[in-house]
């Protein structure tokens, strides 16, 4: 695989990368370079986050990154996540391990890390803390959004404003060349990288994916502040849900006809669907206008836009390629369901 090939691999996708420059420099000299993607282990495991994720993590290894994922305990820990209970976060966290593996990333190429580990050296903390001289207040508390907090909020504990020098420190304990995230995450690793320019280290390469909308909608304006959550489980598609419940979700979806902007269907076509199964088909009954087989997104949102495809028959459609594209995650959790037995345990407390 030449380097064009290795490039385009890496921004298929991408929202944006920072910089292309620096990428192409990277492959010319690196044969196998080091990328990350950090986790809170929180919860369990949404399309949007699972399956866009997974696939770039995927098109990472095949441009010949060695990709670690970072379970973040202590950051969940600070960011109350499972109340608060360590234990919890790390049951969580052996779960997110099960999930990728799921989903298909290649565990010859993938190290999962946790953040215990990297808090045990000395040297850890000497990056947070010179991440954090190099930085104002104002700006740390810009980028508490990171952490779904929002920058004015008075009430919260002294803790959460070391966070942010704590994920840009992972970078550098990890020396990856590529920091990978959601575009929520954009704020951390552009401290990352700030911070690296002012202490004379490699900043990374910053790479970021698209976010999709919660299925009952959300801020138009905000995409991070719209986007799927855990937190409510009608609001996601879980990564391991059955066709029923995949169905049942989608069809209370937010999706007016005629509107792709800021709809989740619609996004889920864009950011899944195609990129992961190359069409879409949908199946009505003739008096309807009969089947159709779109096999771009951008023919598929010029017949929606047009108010040719009812949004139910899209909701259909989309529920069905999901439920067979998610197949290979329900057998893995049918034959190794642990992890994910203690999670469904954990909730219902």
């Amino acid at each position: 695989m030449n380097t064009q090939e290795r490039i385009d691999l890496v921004k298929r996708g991408a929202s944006e990368l920072i910089t292309e420059k620096e990428l192409i420099k990277l492959l010319e000299e690196k044969e196998n370079p080091k990328a990350y993607i950090g986790f809170e282990p929180s919860g369990l495991v949404h399309i949007a986050q699972g399956m866009i994720c997974a696939a770039k993590i995927k098109e990472l290894e095949k441009a010949g990154f060695r990709v670690s994922i970072l379970l973040a305990d202590w950051h969940a820990f600070i960011n109350d996540k499972m109340g608060g209970d360590i234990e919890k976060i790390r049951v969580a966290g052996e779960y997110m391990k099960d999930a990728f593996l799921a989903l298909g990333v290649d565990p010859t190429m993938t190290d999962f890390v946790w953040a215990s580990e990297l808090i045990d050296r000395a040297d850890y903390w000497e990056k947070v803390l010179r991440i954090a001289k190099s930085s104002s207040l104002s700006r740390i508390r810009r980028t508490l959004t990171i952490m779904g907090r929002k920058e004015g909020d008075e009430n919260m504990d002294t803790s959460k404003l070391i966070y942010p020098s704590m994920q840009a420190a992972d970078i550098y304990a990890l020396g990856v060349d590529l920091a990978y995230g959601g575009m929520d995450q954009r704020k951390a690793h552009m401290l990352a990288r700030d911070a690296g320019e002012k202490l004379g280290w490699k900043k990374p390469i910053a790479l970021h994916t698209p976010l999709i909308s919660g299925l009952k909608g959300g801020n138009r304006m905000d995409p991070v502040d719209a986007k799927m959550s855990k937190s409510d489980p009608d609001a996601a598609i879980l990564i391991h849900d059955s066709p029923k419940d995949i169905k049942r979700k989608l069809k209370k979806a937010y999706c007016p006809e005629g509107d792709a902007e800021g709809n989740p269907v619609m996004e889920i076509c864009r950011y899944i669907v195609f990129p992961q199964a190359g069409h879409l088909t949908i199946e009505r009954p003739e008096k309807w206008g009969g089947n159709m087989e779109f096999t771009s997104y951008e023919e598929l949102e010029r017949v929606f836009m047009n108010r040719e495809l009812h949004p139910m028959d899209l909701k259909n459609a989309v529920a069905a390629t999901l439920a067979d594209l998610l197949a290979p995650v329900r057998k893995y959790f049918e034959n190794k369901p642990e992890n994910l037995k203690k999670m469904m345990e954990m909730r219902q407390k």
